[in-house]
């Protein structure tokens, strides 16, 4: 048994994220890239680092930057099943209705697939895969079923839950979604409201960690230095810039990602 087979038996949870972040590769072959491409970049940061720096001592933090990197690349495929969560959240809603208005107009569930598939980017690339499978024999059940296992979104699995369950029954599948859809409206709705109240204190503490703070910090600085005779030197200066248009990105970056992805 291979090194990386034995890494990817530990995280048995990996096969799993990597169909739902739509990677056809195994597990064992995207540890072995992980691992690859960390001691790369280890290896790139640590020659880089004793080109300036001129001490071989630099190398002693191979393992440290190697870890750290490892397990960085690793979350890539979560941080890929969080983007696929954000565009089908976005989409949901309005591929749902469209889905209703289908069936409601006599449209087959079949062609409604197909329909669906060519008009929403993100909710449609996974209708277009049960379509594809139907095409290759596989039962529509059969299809829906493999497409819930690997579905990222949890409102995306309730709507094909929602038509597999109804086809199973023999109820009307648009009644069933109208419930759904108007739940998950419901929910992203909650979602919004708790994001305006977080947003509030963000905006506050944005201004005066990231607005107020070095403001006045810098002009106070700078006046003290004038009066102990003391200069500040440039990079000193450009550092300080430099924390200060880290610290924005960052708040910016907090909110950016505490936003709900959806469009109401």
């Amino acid at each position: 048994m291979s090194f990386f087979k034995i890494i990817a038996r530990r995280i048995p949870s990996l096969g799993l994220k990597l169909a739902q972040a739509r990677l056809s590769e195994s597990p064992e072959h995207y540890v072995k890239k992980t691992f690859s491409t960390a001691l790369f970049l280890s290896f790139g940061l640590l020659i880089i680092a004793f080109t300036f720096i001129k001490k071989p001592g630099v190398f002693l933090f191979l393992p440290i930057i190697f870890v750290f990197a490892f397990f960085y690349f690793l979350r890539y495929v979560d941080v890929k099943i969080e983007k696929m969560k954000k565009q089908i959240n976005q989409e949901i809603i309005f591929a749902g209705r469209f889905l209703i208005i289908e069936l409601e107009s006599g449209v087959p569930l079949y062609n409604a697939f197909i329909n669906l598939s060519k008009n929403y980017e993100a909710v449609g690339s996974f209708f277009d895969e049960i379509v594809e499978k139907v095409n290759l024999g596989i039962t529509m059940e059969e299809a829906l079923n493999e497409a819930i296992s690997t579905t990222p979104s949890p409102e995306l699995r309730k709507l094909m839950w929602q038509v597999l369950n109804s086809m199973r029954t023999g109820a009307d599948i648009a009644d069933s979604l109208n419930a759904v859809i108007d739940q998950i409206v419901r929910q992203q709705q909650i979602e919004v409201k708790e994001y305006g109240r977080k947003l509030n204190p963000l905006a506050m503490f944005y201004m005066m960690m990231a607005v107020i703070v070095p403001s006045l910090g810098t002009t106070v600085l700078i006046v003290l230095s004038t009066f102990i005779g003391f200069q500040l030197p440039l990079s000193f200066l450009l550092v300080i810039a430099g924390l200060i248009g880290f610290i924005q990105f960052m708040f910016f970056a907090v909110i950016k990602s505490a936003r709900p992805p959806m469009e109401i």
